[in-house]
């Protein structure tokens, strides 16, 4: 794997300061899940070279490990198959067993909570977000343009309300799937598709976490996750989601924030205040080392860069970048 690492500028324009939620809902039951078709093809892959002072970035990391079992064929023990006719998009049914182990991993990792904590959430980060989405458009733009003409099928994981459609769900033939613990977050998304011109029956919205993603492996062209894995309660264990439904050379686009640099003044204040941020903002943590994590999750080429976003404060730094399967 051969990895590229940039600091930003100051021709970047400044983010502010934002709050970070991942909302939870009931799941009671699920009789069938959304799966994507295999595909064909392969993203171009970036040559890149890793900055001497990279190590310094993300110095530590937890690692962890899973026998997590997913759906990995085109059918299940139980030998049933539905259809439906949006756009061509498969269903494929989950036996009762494993239906429940994805309800069992979603109640594990997402605890439910009631129905008007779920709409009170979605409709505050619908709001609040604005601002911060109006400040943070130019390095989304440069980021997701990557997926012009590369991705027919991508899978947004903490979808939320949507916000990142706009840069891609208006390209032609783009099919959309929006996974989101919160079930309330799928009028909002859906509402945001429609927006960015993404036809309704190409966007699905699929109520689930991404340390347990119901799709099939090598499904998906691209991945999509910003801000995010802040607040999943096993990073690895969702990037190793991430790698199994992208196809070979698929891209994994992401945006997080990170834990302040070893030893400094921010690092400090991050560490104290970190267990007040997990649980006002819903499991967000403060002094991960995403790109760690990532760097360490196996792909074949990464691309990372670092940026300080003046008035975002506690939350800096920002990485963004793109990841090849």
């Amino acid at each position: 794997m051969s990895i590229s690492a940039t600091r930003s500028g100051s021709g970047r324009t400044p983010h502010r300061e934002m709050a970070l939620y991942f909302s939870v809902s009931p799941f009671s039951s699920l009789k069938t899940l959304p799966t994507l078709p295999q595909l064909t093809g392969k993203a171009p892959r970036a040559k890149t070279t890793l900055p001497a002072d990279q190590s310094r970035l993300h110095p530590n990391v937890e690692t962890r490990s899973s026998d997590h079992s997913l759906l990995t064929g085109s059918s299940c023990a139980c030998g049933r198959r539905v259809f439906i006719n949006a756009a061509a998009t498969s269903l494929l049914p989950i036996c009762s067993a494993k239906a429940s182990h994805y309800t069992d991993t979603l109640k594990k990792i997402h605890p439910p909570r009631p129905d008007w904590y779920e709409e009170f959430y979605a409709s505050v980060l619908d709001t609040s977000m604005k601002s911060y989405e109006a400040e943070i458009a130019g390095y989304k733009s440069e980021l997701f343009a990557n997926l012009r003409g590369k991705a027919e099928r991508v899978v947004e994981i903490g979808i939320g309300t949507g916000p990142n459609l706009r840069y891609y769900g208006g390209d032609k033939g783009v099919q959309v799937f929006g996974v989101d613990p919160n079930k309330k977050m799928e009028k909002y998304a859906k509402s945001s598709a429609i927006a960015a011109g993404l036809p309704v029956q190409n966007f699905k919205f699929i109520q689930a976490v991404g340390e347990a993603l119901p799709l099939a492996d090598a499904s998906a062209d691209a991945v999509v996750g910003t801000l995010v894995l802040c607040s999943v309660g096993d990073v690895n264990l969702t990037l190793k989601e991430v790698k199994r439904v992208l196809k070979p050379g698929g891209l994994y686009l992401f945006v997080e924030h990170v834990a302040a640099k070893e030893g400094s003044s921010l690092r400090f204040i991050q560490s104290i205040l970190n267990p007040l941020q997990q649980t006002v903002a819903d499991g967000c943590h403060l002094t991960r080392e995403t790109g760690k994590h990532i760097s360490e999750a196996g792909f074949s080429n990464l691309k990372l860069s670092l940026t300080f976003l003046s008035n975002a404060l506690l939350i800096n730094p920002h990485i963004y970048g793109i990841a090849y399967k």
